[in-house]
């Protein structure tokens, strides 16, 4: 037997003969990531249902010398949640898709906690803490597909990240295995628990290279009774951020503020059908949510008419059917560019104050870097979080990737907000961090990885 067919034997015979997918039609769908600008192959995925059945693939992978790339939901726009097209080392790779290891325990109501394990969907979690009454402060439009365990590994943030903070900041406690096959466990957690180091902020974000996360304890927050939208139509992206920004002032029970534009609004409507929501064009527009115990609609509709020529039309949204609506105007961006073609698509974040500077700058840079591109923007304004979408040059082009970052690190912003570094930003990783920010990450990898099996190639470059 070779030692690719000595490693198979081995995993089946760690999580059994149906849980480890060798045919490549099985293991298409995991070999690839969601934007389609990234994909590799496997040896093998193997779909671990226990913490035990993860630290035993990891100890055969380390002796077998193969790599192995962590997999959630595989929602990842930046291919870290996939093969690499070259491994580093040239080693087999093994996806570990923890989708089994969904377990939602009992809410811990007194703590307003509860333990997951990583494979649980975020939608699924949001409906757990409903029926004891909580909610989880993260939310974002893949809740169906995305990961618990994925969204750690990147330190997701989503939509409501100005209220509640971003994965970290709901991490109370985790269990992982590391590169050897060890179980670290910190369960159920404590929020005051200064025993040394924090290693659930230490994995948050690691995007698997240190650990891989099998289950977490995450706190919640009430159940809000109340919630309220606006769509706010303003001149442009300079007057969205000031209108943001009084809103955060003003609005207390503030909970999500994102902004699209004209063009992108056209391609949501092109793609998924509906109506405008206004008569006329406008500049920018801003999805403004509140959320409070009593119907806080006549609050917001109170904030946004006390910002008076910001504000250049605006569309109460007063029940369900009108809030979906709205929503689906922006959270339907992604599924609308992805129709048009393999996107470029780069989450990066500036100072809120800069947002309307920066989305002049980067239609310029991308106009030379690619004339035409067609470029769609849109994101989280409150929290200097814009998503730079452009379709036209070849997945393997790099040109336009590079003038967006570099755009974003000269105007004091990073190349990462939330989706993570993956294989696709480890070239700007340093001009980011600085050098000495990466030799401290290079040296924990070291620490935690020696041999460098967990996601090679991912966030620090190879």
């Amino acid at each position: 037997m070779s030692a690719e067919s000595d490693l198979l034997a081995s995993l089946r015979a760690a999580v059994g003969d149906g849980h480890v997918l060798a045919d490549p039609a099985l293991r298409a769908g995991h070999e690839t990531d969601w934007s389609r600008r990234w994909r590799g192959e496997a040896l093998a995925v193997v779909r671990a249902g226990t913490v035990e059945e993860v630290a035993a693939v990891l100890v055969d992978c380390r002796a077998a010398g193969a790599a192995i790339i962590p997999q959630g939901g595989n929602t990842g726009l930046v291919g870290g949640s996939v093969p690499r097209g070259r491994e580093p080392r040239g080693r087999p790779q093994v996806v570990l898709s923890l989708t089994r290891l969904r377990d939602l325990e009992v809410v811990d109501v007194a703590a307003a906690e509860v333990t997951v394990g990583a494979g649980a969907t975020l939608g699924a979690l949001q409906a757990h803490a409903r029926g004891a009454g909580y909610a989880f402060g993260v939310d974002l439009g893949a809740r169906d597909s995305a990961t618990i365990g994925g969204m750690i590994a990147t330190n997701a943030g989503g939509v409501n990240v100005i209220r509640h903070g971003p994965m970290r900041q709901q991490l109370v406690g985790l269990e992982a295995v590391t590169a050897d096959g060890a179980v670290v466990r910190r369960l159920p957690g404590l929020v005051k628990d200064n025993t040394g180091y924090h290693l659930p902020s230490l994995l948050a974000g690691s995007e698997g290279t240190l650990a891989i996360v099998t289950r977490a304890r995450l706190r919640l927050v009430p159940l809000p009774a109340r919630r309220a939208v606006a769509l706010v139509a303003a001149d442009g992206a300079d007057e969205a951020a000031a209108l943001s920004g009084e809103l955060r002032r003003t609005l207390p029970s503030l909970l999500a503020a994102e902004l699209f534009f004209e063009d992108g609004m056209e391609l949501v409507l092109r793609h998924s059908g509906g109506s405008r929501p206004f008569r006329e064009q406008h500049g920018a527009y801003l999805l403004v949510e509140v959320e409070g115990s009593r119907d806080p609609t006549d609050e917001l509709l109170g904030a946004v008419e006390g910002c008076g020529g910001l504000v250049r039309d605006a569309i109460m949204c007063t029940d369900e059917a009108e809030r979906a609506r709205a929503w689906a105007l922006r959270e339907r961006h992604t599924e609308a560019v992805n129709a048009q073609g393999v996107p470029h698509k780069l989450d990066v974040a500036v100072p809120v104050g800069r947002i309307g500077e920066f989305v002049r700058r980067v239609k310029e840079a991308i106009g030379e870097a690619a004339p035409g591109a067609r470029t769609y923007l849109y994101g989280h304004i409150g929290d200097g979080n814009l998503h730079v979408n452009v379709i036209g040059p070849a997945p393997e082009d790099e040109a336009v990737d590079d003038a967006v970052l570099e755009l974003a690190i000269a105007m004091g912003g990073t190349i990462s907000a939330e989706h993570g570094i993956g294989v696709a930003k480890t070239a700007w990783l340093e001009a980011d961090r600085g050098a000495a920010d990466v030799a401290v990450m290079r040296a924990i990898k070291a620490a935690l990885d020696p041999d460098a099996i967990l996601n090679p190639g991912v966030l620090l470059p190879a």
